[in-house]
């Protein structure tokens, strides 16, 4: 090429050996041959190795069920073309809803269209943050609320939120190390008899331990004495500690003079049945009442739900209203216990979605004009919202859509009972399985949902000089319950309505679009910030 040899030898090892003697010489232009050619044996080794880390990093055991499961043009709602069509039926813009994975057979990227509502049952540490509660949350067009007892998906994704609205951290147990610089009046809530038991009822199931059996006399009697006093608390706009306080007074009759002078009569009657009642049963109703109220009396608690100061309380106040019509961002956190916050939880979780349930009835076709996005992450231990499967459905047509996100489905069935997990579940337009579960009732069920296939098998017969096969079609269970117990992480089972099951490769968030500002999110040291104005922007 360069001249320096003469006719060489067409023999590639006397070639290598006239290197090694000295006899051909290695010509300079044959350096940049070489460096250009493992140039691109480099990009193509770089490009494949992108490629098998976006669609899963390697293939795994399970994924040979995949051809026996939903592909193709089976799952058209859940591809991208199909939730885009959806979107744009809906008149939603620049999302096409909750990002699922890429389907193990076919490689589709499949969505949760924008009306659809979510389950997710995966047990702990397989990657349910990484994989769908934070990309979800980078995702969402308009304003998102979630519920957590960690603060690993808020350090995750509080940069990338606080630029397109405000974010609040509800941090009553100090999980985040949040400070109470703005506050919620529960009672803001209570504007009736109507939502003065709505909000009874989330004291109720959410102080309850979930191996709890209760009585169904004296909850239910309980139930009802804290509706008359969040109620009477509310109508004399008292804090509502106070209802507390009432609880650990029997006798007092002051709640029932406030609810006869605002005309509540029947409600007064209920209250001043207990107030009079015999002692022991009264005072076991009152101590019942006391008990699903208790986080009321945690100081550090009720001064995130009660004014401070004796002046007018000068920090933000939160309005579900305005948050249903914002872009912002609401982070509940709390965790299980003595002097769980749960409650308040789930009541803020509540008066928030009923705000934008509200909301959404004004405009045409009942729908919000863009999405808000609810992910209620353990939401049987911080969020026992007891009404939850029967408004599951209703709210996807209202363009609330929630993500409820459980360890196992024991969990649901601790909160909601059989059937009302039952319902939650079937209300799911879709429904996922990320593994880490080992409950074999729950997985015998789902590998039935999941379906059979047909296996064809050849045997082969010699006797007396001769050789015969025959040939049989045997039906299989496509994943059987010890397939689904060993799911391994970077795996999920998709079902949704109208489609068969499909196995998916499942992407965390520092493989999607959002990983540079979320990485930057995650690094920022927060205590080296100042402490922003409750509800501000981070970058105001």
């Amino acid at each position: 090429m360069d001249g320096v040899n003469g006719a060489l030898p067409a023999d590639p090892f006397a070639v290598t050996l006239g290197l090694l003697s000295g006899t051909v010489t290695w010509p300079a232009s044959a350096t940049a041959v070489l460096a250009a050619i493992a140039a691109v044996i480099l990009l193509l080794g770089l490009g494949a190795g992108f490629l098998l880390r976006e669609r899963g990093q390697r293939r795994t055991a399970v994924d040979a069920a995949a051809p026996h499961m939903g592909k193709g043009k089976q799952l058209r709602s859940l591809s991208l073309a199909g939730a885009k069509a959806t979107a744009e039926r809906l008149g939603v813009q620049n999302w096409v809803g909750v990002f699922l994975g890429i389907s193990v057979a076919g490689r589709q990227r499949l969505y949760a269209s924008p009306e659809d509502m979510l389950t997710l049952i995966a047990g702990p540490r397989v990657g349910k943050s990484t994989a769908y509660v934070i990309p979800a949350i980078a995702d969402a067009p308009g304003a998102v609320l979630t519920t957590s007892n960690k603060r690993d998906v808020l350090d995750v994704t509080r940069g990338l939120r606080s630029k397109v609205g405000n974010v609040w951290v509800f941090d009553p147990q100090q999980i985040a190390a949040e400070p109470a610089n703005w506050w919620w009046n529960p009672l803001s809530y209570v504007t009736d008899d109507v939502k003065a038991a709505k909000l009874a009822a989330h004291f109720a199931s959410g102080s309850r331990a979930s191996d709890s059996r209760g009585d169904a006399y004296f909850d239910g009697a309980g139930q009802d004495l804290l509706a008359g006093f969040l109620l009477a608390a509310a109508l004399e706009n008292l804090p509502i500690t106070t209802a507390f306080t009432w609880t650990t007074s029997p006798g007092d009759d002051e709640p029932v003079s406030i609810l006869r002078r605002f005309g509540y009569d029947q409600m007064a009657d209920s209250v001043s049945g207990h107030v009079n009642g015999e002692s022991r049963r009264r005072d076991s109703v009152y101590g019942t009442a006391s008990q699903m109220a208790a986080c009321l009396k945690v100081r550090a608690i009720a001064r995130w739900v009660t004014p401070q100061g004796d002046e007018l309380d000068r920090r933000p106040q939160f309005d579900p209203q305005a948050f249903a019509r914002s872009s912002d961002t609401l982070y509940s956190l709390s965790k299980e216990g003595q002097g769980t916050a749960g409650p308040l939880v789930t009541a803020l979780t509540a008066a928030t979605v009923e705000a934008a349930e509200e909301y959404a009835t004004k405009h045409s076709g009942g729908r919000l004009p863009v999405p808000m996005l609810g992910v209620l992450d353990e939401a049987a231990n911080v969020c026992r919202w007891k009404d939850l499967p029967d408004l599951y459905s209703h709210y996807g047509s209202r363009g609330v859509v929630l993500m409820t996100i459980l360890q196992s489905w024991s969990q649901g069935t601790h909160v909601w009972g059989r059937d009302g997990m039952r319902k939650l579940w079937s209300a799911s337009n879709v429904a996922i399985y990320g593994g880490g579960v080992r409950e074999p009732e729950f997985l015998n069920e789902l590998s039935q949902m999941i379906g059979e296939f047909e296996r064809h098998t050849t045997s082969t017969n010699v006797g007396r000089g001769t050789r015969s096969s025959s040939h049989a079609l045997q039906r299989e269970r496509t994943l059987d319950v010890a397939d689904l117990g060993a799911l391994p992480r970077g795996r999920a089972v998709v079902l949704s309505s109208g489609a068969p099951a499909t196995l998916v490769i499942t992407i965390p968030w520092m493989q999607g679009p959002h990983a540079t500002t979320l990485t930057a999110s995650q690094r920022t040291d927060q205590a080296a910030l100042p402490v922003p104005r409750p509800g501000a922007r981070r970058d105001e």
